[in-house]
């Protein structure tokens, strides 16, 4: 396991997965298994498709688990990452 990679699911992660989260996760997935930080240029498209094609993987699993003693399994979407205004 990559330990980068944080779990993304409620309890662990005390809210829902924001598309930032879903997209770090991805990318260092695609890293670990490629073994590359980041890519040659004739190897990044196939990287990019790879990262985009594990976030929605990962957004797919995180909308239909079920935990259970979570309150009977309602889906919640995920959240939108939150913007500070006047952070650089």
């Amino acid at each position: 396991m990559c330990r980068s990679i944080k779990t993304l699911r409620p309890p662990v992660l005390p809210e829902e997965a924001t598309e930032d989260d879903i997209r770090a996760a991805a990318l260092q997935y695609v890293r670990k298994v490629s073994g590359f930080r980041a890519p040659a240029a004739h190897n990044r498209e196939v990287f990019d498709q790879a990262v985009d094609e594990m976030a929605e993987a990962t957004r797919k699993l995180l909308e239909g688990l079920e935990v259970r003693g979570s309150g009977g399994g309602a889906k919640q979407p995920v959240r939108e990452p939150v913007t500070v205004s006047g952070a650089a």
